[in-house]
Formats: C-alpha cells, sequence, structure tokens
C-alpha cells in the first residue's frame, strides 16, 4: 500500500482511505459480520485511514469500528472523526453545535465509544453559523496540546473558513466531496489548500455508487437508504447520470478496469495531495476499489474520461435542499 501525507502538518496515510458511514444504516440495513470482516481487509491490505463521525447513527459507527479495532496496535491505523452534528431520536438533522465546551464533550463520548485513548485527526463536521471557526478549532488545540487529539481537519467548509481556521492551529486536510461529478472545490477551494500546506480527504468518489457502475435507472432506494432523498438520483435526473456512467464505461472498458476503479484512479490522479475515501461496506466492494491505485492514467485517458463526464454535467445537487446551504461549496 502506497502512503501519502495529509498536508504539510499531518499523518503519513494510507493512499486510499475507508469511510465507515456505511456500515451504520446510511444506505439501508448493512451486515454487522460483514462490516467487520470489510474493516478487517481492509486493514490486511494495508489500509490505515479509517473515516468515521459521532452521529453515524448516533455512536453505532464508532461502536462497531471499536469492535473491529480491538486488540489492533493502535499505531498501525488512524482514524478520521467527525464531530457537531445534532440529532434527534428518529430520521433528519437539528443543525451544529461547534461551542468550546461542545466540542470537548463531543469528543470525550468519541473517545470512550472507539476504546481508544487519542483521536488522530478530528474535524467539525460542518461550519456551525454560530460559532466563529476560530472558537472552535481553538477548542481542538487545547485538546490537541492535551494528547486527546493529534491533528486538526476540516470538513466541507470554503476557502476564507480553511484560511482562518489554520491562522489559530496548523490544518492538516479538508475532507469534502470530490469527485468526477462533484467538482466544486477545485475552482478556489484546492489551490487554497494547496498553497497553505493542506491535503485534502475527498469522499464521495463514488458518488454514493452512482458511478460506481453498478447503479441502474430501475433500481430504488429503500426508505431507510439515504440516497431515496438525493437529488442526483431522483427520476428524471438520475437516467441522465446514468448517461454519463455509460460513456465512463467505455473509457474504463478500454483501460482495462472497472468503472469504479476509473472513478476512484481518477480522483487519485487529481494530486499527491489528495486521499480518496472509499465508503465500502462489503469485502467484494473493498476488493473492486483497492486495486484502482494501481491504474494509472495518461494525459490522453484523462482527456478521454473530461470527454466522457464532462465538469458540470450531472444533474441534481449532491445533497438535499435542506443540506445545500451548509456547504462550503456547492456541486
Amino acid at each position: 500500500m502506497r502512503t501519502r501525507t495529509l498536508g504539510t502538518e499531518g499523518p503519513a496515510v494510507s493512499a486510499l482511505g475507508l469511510g465507515a458511514m456505511g456500515m451504520s444504516g446510511a444506505y439501508g440495513a448493512a451486515d454487522r459480520a460483514e462490516s467487520i470482516a470489510t474493516v478487517h481487509a481492509a486493514l490486511e491490505a494495508g489500509v490505515t485511514l479509517i473515516d468515521t463521525g459521532d452521529f453515524y447513527a448516533m455512536g453505532h459507527n464508532e461502536l462497531l469500528l471499536a469492535e473491529a479495532l480491538r486488540g489492533r496496535d493502535r499505531d498501525s491505523y488512524q482514524l478520521s472523526v467527525k464531530f457537531g452534528m445534532l440529532r434527534g431520536p428518529g430520521p433528519g438533522f437539528g443543525g451544529q453545535d461547534c461551542r468550546p465546551e461542545a466540542v470537548k464533550n463531543f469528543l470525550a463520548y468519541s473517545l470512550t465509544r472507539l476504546g481508544t485513548d487519542h483521536i488522530d485527526v478530528y474535524r467539525p463536521a460542518r461550519l456551525d453559523p454560530a460559532v466563529p471557526i476560530e472558537e472552535t478549532v481553538g477548542a481542538i488545540k487545547e485538546m490537541i496540546d492535551a494528547g486527546y487529539v493529534r491533528h486538526l481537519g476540516l470538513s466541507e467548509v470554503d476557502a476564507a473558513t480553511v484560511r482562518r481556521a489554520h491562522a489559530v492551529h496548523p490544518v492538516a486536510d479538508l475532507q469534502i466531496e470530490y469527485s468526477l461529478i462533484s467538482r466544486a472545490v477545485e475552482a478556489e477551494v484546492l489551490p487554497t489548500l494547496r498553497e497553505l500546506g493542506i491535503g485534502l480527504t475527498a469522499y464521495g468518489v463514488l458518488s454514493r455508487g452512482l458511478i460506481s457502475g453498478h447503479w441502474s435507472a430501475d433500481r430504488a432506494a429503500g426508505p431507510d437508504d439515504g440516497r431515496a432523498l438525493t437529488p442526483r438520483f431522483a427520476a428524471g435526473n438520475v437516467e441522465h447520470n446514468l448517461t454519463l456512467v455509460e460513456a465512463l464505461r467505455r473509457v474504463a472498458e478500454a483501460k482495462g478496469c472497472t468503472v469504479a476503479q476509473l472513478a476512484i484512479a481518477w480522483v487519485a490522479a487529481r494530486g499527491t495531495d489528495i486521499v480518496p475515501l472509499v465508503g465500502a461496506r462489503t469485502r467484494e466492494r473493498l476488493a473492486e476499489a483497492l486495486p484502482a491505485l494501481d491504474v494509472e492514467l495518461s494525459a490522453a485517458d484523462l482527456a478521454e474520461i473530461e470527454k466522457a463526464v464532462p465538469a458540470g454535467a450531472a444533474r441534481g445537487d449532491r445533497y438535499p435542499s435542506a443540506f445545500m446551504s451548509g456547504l462550503g461549496v456547492g456541486n
């Protein structure tokens, strides 16, 4: 497994990370035993970066990872944890809470659920409009100084917020959606990260399975599957978006790889300062994703990919409308 460093201040991590959200019901029921087996398979393949959030099924995901990681050398993997999203006992979200006292409270719960004495990269999941980012980062800095957190991360914020946070404490990486059909980060955020020496961990590289090559227009997302509310999967949009996937499939076939591998390889090829996160929740999907790191893309390949999926070609927002206003960049 190759490694990449998260910016100039962050840790060296595997060139491909594992996003664990889907193991806790975000896309419908997941098999607990298979989820744990997938984490084990990822570790055995050399994946060291594992991403979670304390609000993924309200602690379920952290407890699942604690079980999967039990007995493993703590220095053999890195945990990236998001916090700050408020939820109730039913579906839906209730805003953010990134006050300094909330930061420390959320962290205490995460450390306990994960069964660890430190988090490698700790980050607010979204910007809290009621709390200056400097205050949130200041609290994380205190936790870094105390040894409970190793590195500061950010998630889904704009370039100006990145600069403000970085002025308080060095930011290791920004986690943000980045894929062939979600490229808003390229305009301002990515250049800012590179100017400041900050890495990027890219989630949604397969757009929640939409550009994996495995989705079809007649496949319905269940009522407990978040994709049922995602505009890009909505009728009228999904059919158009899947025509882009078919164009990408022709490029993949010419390269001798799968659509998913090509889409992951494209993100990885955008720079060695970028680490793609794959949300595999089965060993089969993980096994498909791992060889993407061996897919080398020439200038001609990149031109063919761009022709198949031009920037801005997708239809529909990447999140439901209620969530779009909380993002630092758009689609």
